[in-house]
C-alpha cells in the first residue's frame, strides 16, 4: 500500500532548503483562509496575494470578499513588519460558468470543483511566471473540505507545464485551519458559509433548510 504524502512536511523541507528569501505568489480564495497562510509564510517569503476567483458569481459578494482580503493584508503587514503586496486578477464569472457548463448539478467536491481549481491555479501560475515570481501556491489546501492531494497534483502539473515551481502545501495541518478561525475572530473577518459559486451557495442554503426542518421536527 502506497504511503500518503505528507505535504506539510514537504513544505517544511522545501522552506529549509532556501538560501535566500524567495518571492511567492499566493493565490487566495478569501481573507479567512489566507490569514494563517500569510502568518506562516511571511516569515519565509516575499508574498504577493493574488485574488482571482471567477467562481464567485455574485458581484456584491465578490466585492465584499476583495475588500476583506485587502483589509487583512494591511493589518497583517503592519503587525508582522513585512510588506505583503496585493494583486487582483480579472473578475470573469462568465468564464467560470462556461468552463463548468453541464456540471451544474455536480455535488461540491466533484468534477466541477476540479475544473474550478484548475482554472484558478493556471491563472495564478501564468501570472506568477509573467511577473517573475520564484514560486506560486494557493490557500485552498487550508480548508478541511478541499482535497489537498488534488490541488497539489494540479498545481504541480500546471507549474511543470508553465515552467514555474508550484509550492505544495497542506495548510490545514498543524492546527492551521484552527488558527485561521482564531485569526478570523481576531480581525473580525467576514466568514462566508459557501465556497463562492451559485451552485455551492444553493447547496449551503439546502443544508441550512434541512437543519431547520430537523430542529422543527
Amino acid at each position: 500500500m502506497q504511503n500518503k504524502r505528507n505535504y506539510q512536511k514537504e513544505l517544511e523541507k522545501r522552506i529549509a532548503s532556501f538560501t535566500e528569501r524567495p518571492s511567492l505568489l499566493l493565490h487566495s480564495c478569501c481573507a479567512p483562509c489566507s490569514s494563517y497562510c500569510l502568518e506562516y509564510l511571511a516569515e519565509h517569503f516575499d508574498i504577493t496575494v493574488f485574488y482571482y476567483n471567477p467562481n464567485i458569481t455574485d458581484r456584491e459578494e465578490y466585492a465584499h470578499r476583495v475588500s476583506e482580503q485587502q483589509r487583512l493584508i494591511k493589518e497583517l503587514s503592519a503587525e508582522c513588519g513585512r510588506n505583503i503586496a496585493f494583486a487582483e486578477g480579472n473578475y470573469e464569472p462568465e468564464l467560470f460558468l462556461e468552463k463548468v457548463k453541464g456540471l451544474e448539478k455536480c455535488p461540491e467536491g466533484g468534477e466541477r470543483c476540479r475544473i474550478c481549481f484548475e482554472l484558478r491555479l493556471r491563472t495564478a501560475g501564468s501570472y506568477a511566471l509573467a511577473h517573475g515570481f520564484d514560486l506560486f501556491t494557493t490557500t485552498l489546501t487550508i480548508s478541511p473540505l478541499k482535497n489537498a492531494e488534488l490541488l497539489n497534483t494540479l498545481g504541480t502539473e500546471i507549474g511543470r507545464e508553465l515552467g514555474i515551481e508550484y509550492l505544495c502545501s497542506d495548510f490545514k495541518k498543524n492546527n492551521g485551519y484552527k488558527r485561521s478561525v482564531e485569526l478570523s475572530e481576531k480581525y473580525g473577518l467576514y466568514r462566508q458559509d459557501y465556497c463562492g459559486c451559485a451552485f455551492s451557495k444553493a447547496e449551503s442554503l439546502e443544508r441550512q433548510r434541512s437543519r431547520k426542518e430537523v430542529k422543527a421536527g
